[in-house]
């Protein structure tokens, strides 16, 4: 949580509590009781162990309401895991194109190497989202 030192390990306990509770807010697309915990200081760029930020999780499990209020609160919309994968990679071979639609809004970068110099693009190609493929051809 912090370095105060009149921070107690109880408080630890509980504000790592609380980011659990957050991340699976955002996978889970939840985002009424999310939105309180992020105005109240929770970081909206908050990441898991893998680097799979609240944005990330809402995107790939196909919560646009939620991603677009994170989003509107600062999320990166390119931000990486720890395998380099942005969420436009994600809903890319999942074909969730509205949410596709939303992050190039907000500076997704659609030729962005995902690991292993694979595009967005290329996931959906990969992975028959033929849709997806043909938006993000679209980008130039």
């Amino acid at each position: 949580m912090s370095d105060d030192p009149s921070t107690t390990p109880s408080e630890e306990e509980r504000y790592s509590q609380l980011q659990l509770q957050a991340l699976e807010y955002a996978r889970n697309g939840e985002t009424e009781p999310l939105l309180p915990m992020i105005e109240a200081g929770l970081p909206v760029n908050l990441a898991d162990e893998n680097g799979q930020t609240l944005l990330m999780l809402a995107c790939y499990h196909g919560h646009e309401e939620t991603a677009r209020e994170l989003l509107a609160r600062g999320a990166e919309a390119d931000r990486r895991n720890d395998h380099g994968q942005t969420p436009l990679g994600g809903v890319a071979f999942k074909g969730f194109l509205p949410i596709a639609r939303l992050l190039v809004e907000h500076g997704a970068d659609p030729k962005a190497d995902n690991g292993s110099g694979m595009t967005p693009v290329q996931f959906a190609d990969m992975f028959g989202q033929k849709e997806m493929g043909e938006y993000l051809r679209s980008l130039g």
